[in-house]
């Protein structure tokens, strides 16, 4: 263990500068989804609806198959210049990039032409969020206490479902205040505006942000990888936990989107519920199922994070289908029962605390510091981007095509059931590894 002398004074205003960036931060990339029923037919053909919405909520999932690519490449910038500079680079390419979907063009002013401005807007989104939160784990999880990560990077890990809430309260206020009329015409855009606002609260909260201590003493040492992708991918002991971690963050991945977005999915195309009161369901459950995040995280430090996480993958393999069927009971146009939809989508987001409270903690205990930038945003974007961020969109068309919630279950029903039990063979406890280890050997003796 790392001495407390080790550990920042400052290290608790480092957790809400850097929770607070990433709010906003989720927030652009998910007023994309939010508002996807609107934007389908603003920016796509209208004459086939259910294809509109369709394409609309593939090109949502891009933004997430992209993020790969952003993690690989400020990975690299992350382990070589530092952590600091590239989380701030991150940040304001992601809310220019926001931002500016709300000054496009409609299909029927420029025709196509619209979609693909929206494509590379929404691609932009994705490479800098794939760099972005790799980097916020990698740069909290370096300065907190190593007997409390789980606990503070659980506060971190609140910030994509705060960011969810603050898009849904910004579209419920503007679509209050214009009408439903004025909001469908074009005070849409607001929402995407506001991120421009939004990047200069967080400039200003982030500063002040020094360089991880971790990686100054990494530096100090002259001990910074020269070549962070060999190390992580060419190195078989590195490539090895890459795949671990991969196959753990699929399950925690999947179970979030499921549990989070997919609700607001099902409650608006499959309930019909109008997006007001889909939003409000929706936001409110997010509220009171948040705090699980921190509760699991902390949980994590004491019994560790492997059966925490991994009783997340059980619970939401067995209980889904259940409660969807509850749900969709629950939320019958002219008859939908808000307290008992709010306690649904509250359980799942539950769901996500177990998996996802202690996974910053476990991704950074894994990698050793010197490629830590690099080996953790890879595994969390694979699992999240391409497992997680596939939920939308498979579940949707699956749905669209049968009619029948089973089969648009099947996927985050079998995710988290495969990764569960690969996971109980090879996925190892990493509750007493320190961060500070800057090399490989310390977690080989340990794993």
């Amino acid at each position: 263990m790392a001495s407390a002398s080790r550990v920042p004074a400052n290290f608790r205003r480092v957790i809400t500068a850097a929770a607070g960036g990433n709010v906003i931060e989720w927030y652009d990339f998910y007023i994309f989804g939010s508002l996807a029923t609107i934007l389908s037919v603003k920016f796509f053909e209208k004459s086939h609806p259910v294809a509109a919405l369709l394409s609309t909520i593939a090109l949502f999932t891009a933004g997430f198959l992209v993020r790969p690519l952003g993690a690989f490449v400020f990975g690299w910038l992350g382990d070589r210049v530092g952590r600091k500079y590239t989380f701030i680079l991150t940040l304001v390419g992601m809310a220019l990039g926001t931002g500016a979907i709300g000054l496009i063009p409609t299909f029927e002013k420029i025709g196509v032409a619209a979609a693909i401005i929206l494509f590379c807007l929404r691609m932009l989104q994705g490479l800098c969020l794939g760099g972005s939160y790799g980097g916020a784990i990698t740069y909290v999880a370096e300065h907190v206490p190593e007997d409390q990560r789980g606990y503070y990077t659980g506060w971190l890990q609140t910030s994509p479902t705060l960011g969810i809430v603050l898009s849904l309260i910004i579209i419920i206020a503007t679509r209050t205040y214009f009408g439903e009329a004025v909001f469908n015409d074009w005070a849409w855009r607001i929402p995407f505006l506001c991120s421009f606002l939004l990047v200069f609260v967080t400039m200003y909260m982030r500063a002040n942000f020094e360089e991880s201590p971790v990686y100054e003493e990494i530096k100090a040492k002259g001990k910074t990888s020269k070549n962070p992708w060999r190390e992580a991918f060419l190195n078989p002991q590195n490539f090895k936990y890459v795949v671990i971690a991969t196959i753990v963050v699929l399950g925690e991945g999947v179970v979030w989107y499921s549990s989070q977005f997919w609700a607001l999915f099902y409650i608006q195309t499959v309930s019909k519920v109008d997006t007001l009161t889909a939003s409000w369901i929706v936001g409110i459950g997010l509220v009171i199922g948040t705090p699980s995040l921190i509760l699991f995280g902390w949980l994590s430090d004491k019994i560790g994070r492997k059966p925490v996480i991994l009783g997340g993958f059980f619970l939401a393999a067995v209980t889904y289908y259940p409660l969807y069927i509850w749900l969709g009971a629950s939320t019958q146009p002219g008859h939908i029962n808000m307290p008992i939809a709010i306690l649904i989508v509250a359980i799942m987001v539950c769901y996500v605390g177990m998996v996802y409270g202690p996974i910053g903690a476990f991704l950074a205990e894994f990698f050793p510091g010197r490629i830590r930038y690099t080996a953790v945003s890879m595994p969390y974007m694979i699992g999240n981007g391409w497992g997680g961020g596939l939920v939308p969109f498979i579940t949707t068309a699956a749905y669209t095509a049968t009619g029948s919630l089973f089969y648009a279950l099947l996927y985050p029903i079998a995710v988290p059931t495969v990764c569960l039990i690969l996971s109980l063979f090879l996925m190892p406890e990493t509750r007493q590894m320190s961060v500070w280890d800057e090399d490989v050997n310390p977690r080989a003796q340990k794993a």
